[in-house]
C-alpha cells in the first residue's frame, strides 16, 4: 500500500488551480486537508504520570470531504443505525441519470441533487402503495454519490430499502426474499418523476446556466434534450439482498460516508502526475491504475464538494426520523425481533474509541499508568 495521501496531492498541486473561479466550499475543503492533522488545527499533548512518555495527537480538520477524517464517523452511525434494523429482508438499489442531464446538475446542485431525492422517494413511496406489488408502507435510506471511480461527474443515489412495511390495518406485509419491485418499472417510474420536476423548476426560472450547460437557456435545446431524456431507458438497478438483518448497516457504512477517493486508491504522485486505481468496466470492473495529471486530478475531487448544509443522508418512511419511534416499535413487536442496544449512545470520544478500537488513550501503553492531557489550540477553526 502507497504512503501517498490526498494531502500531499494537494500541497503538491493547488498552486496550479489557484487561479480558478472555485467556490467558497470548494476553498474551504482545500484548507481543511491541507490543514489536517497539523499543528494549525490543535494538538492535544498527553503525559504519562509515572515514566513520563509523551503522546503527541494532531487533530483532525472533521471535514465530512477528507479521507483522512471518516473513521470513526462510520463506525459510530452503523452502531446507531443498527438500533433501527427489523429481522427482515433488505434490498440495495442504485438509481442513476443519463450523463446528457451532467452539465445542468452541476449548475444547479442543490436543486438538482434535491429533486434525485424527491424522485427516489416518490417512486419507491407509490410502488409500495400499490397492492400489485406490495401494498403496505416501508422504509429506505438514501445516499448520494456525485462520482465515478475515475472520479468523472456521476450523480446516483444508492437506497437501502425495508423489503417490507406496514399496511392499511398496521399488519406486516412483506414479499419475503424477491426483490420487491421489477427494475423496469422503477426506472419509468423515476424518470417522470425527475423530468417532472426538472420542467417544473425551468417554468418557474430557478435553473441556471454556466459554462456547457449555457445552451439550454435557449427553449429549442432544452426542448430537444427532454425529448432525448424522454427516448432513453434510466439506469435503476438492484444489488444483490443482504444475508443477515444486522449485517445491512455494516455494508452500508462502505456508501455513507465515502469520499470521492480514499488514501488507499492513490498509489502515486509525481512532478506532473497523480496515479490512482479505478474500476475498468471493459474488464469486468477489475481496478487498474489510471494517470491524471495534478491539475486534472485535484480539478475531479473538487466536483464532488457539496453545498453548503446539505443533507447527502436522508430517511423515509417508517424509517424517518417523524415515524421510526412509533411505527418501528411496532413492526418490531408484530416481528418478534430484538431490538439492538446502541454500544456508544452517550459516551465519551475516549469510551467510543475504548469499545470500537480497544484503546485506551487515557493510559500510558507502556506502563499503564494515567495520562495527563493538555490542549494546544489551532490557528484554524474546525469544520
Amino acid at each position: 500500500m502507497s504512503d501517498v495521501t490526498i494531502q500531499d496531492v494537494f500541497d503538491k498541486f493547488i498552486p496550479y488551480i489557484s487561479d480558478r473561479a472555485l467556490s467558497n466550499e470548494q476553498l474551504n475543503v482545500i484548507r481543511c486537508i491541507q490543514k489536517c492533522r497539523t499543528p494549525e488545527m490543535g494538538v492535544h499533548v498527553s503525559e504519562c504520570e509515572s515514566c513520563k512518555a509523551k503522546y503527541i495527537h494532531y487533530n483532525s480538520c472533521k471535514n465530512r470531504h477528507c479521507p483522512m477524517c471518516q473513521g470513526m464517523e462510520v463506525d459510530e452511525w452503523i452502531d446507531l443505525r443498527r438500533e433501527d434494523v427489523l429481522d427482515a429482508p433488505y434490498f440495495h438499489a442504485v438509481f442513476s441519470v443519463p450523463s446528457s442531464l451532467n452539465p445542468l446538475i452541476y449548475n444547479n446542485q442543490k436543486l438538482l441533487y434535491d429533486a434525485l431525492y424527491h424522485a427516489v422517494s416518490k417512486t419507491l413511496k407509490e410502488l409500495s402503495a400499490d397492492s400489485k406489488h406490495l401494498g403496505a408502507q416501508i422504509g429506505f435510506i438514501c445516499i448520494l454519490h456525485t462520482w465515478g471511480s475515475d472520479l468523472k461527474f456521476h450523480p446516483h443515489i444508492h437506497t437501502i430499502i425495508l423489503g417490507g412495511g406496514l399496511d392499511s390495518k398496521n399488519h406486516w406485509k412483506d414479499n419475503g426474499s424477491k426483490y420487491l419491485f421489477p427494475v423496469k418499472v422503477m426506472s419509468k417510474l423515476f424518470k417522470k418523476h425527475y423530468l417532472c420536476e426538472l420542467k417544473e423548476l425551468r417554468n418557474n426560472n430557478k435553473l441556471s446556466y454556466m459554462g456547457t450547460a449555457s445552451k439550454y437557456q435557449n427553449s429549442f435545446e432544452f426542448k430537444e434534450l427532454l425529448n432525448k431524456l424522454y427516448s432513453q431507458e434510466w439506469v435503476v438497478y438492484n444489488k444483490e439482498t443482504f444475508k443477515g438483518a444486522h449485517e445491512v448497516f455494516k455494508y452500508l457504512g462502505k456508501y455513507t460516508h465515502r469520499i470521492a477517493i480514499s488514501n488507499r486508491r492513490i498509489e502515486a504522485v509525481d512532478d506532473d502526475n497523480v496515479t490512482f486505481m479505478a474500476k475498468d468496466y471493459k474488464d469486468d470492473a477489475k481496478y487498474k491504475p489510471m494517470t491524471l495529471s495534478g491539475e486534472n486530478f485535484l480539478s475531479r475531487f473538487l466536483m464532488h464538494v457539496l453545498p453548503k448544509g446539505f443533507v447527502r443522508i436522508r430517511y423515509y418512511g417508517i424509517l424517518s426520523c417523524r415515524s421510526k419511534k412509533d411505527k418501528l416499535a411496532l413492526c418490531r413487536n408484530l416481528l418478534g425481533c430484538e431490538k439492538y442496544l446502541s454500544l456508544l449512545r452517550g459516551k465519551t470520544a475516549e469510551e467510543k474509541i475504548k469499545i470500537l478500537y480497544n484503546r485506551d488513550i487515557c493510559k500510558c501503553s507502556k506502563c499503564g499508568h494515567p495520562l495527563v492531557t493538555y490542549v494546544i489550540p489551532g490557528h484554524y477553526m474546525l469544520c
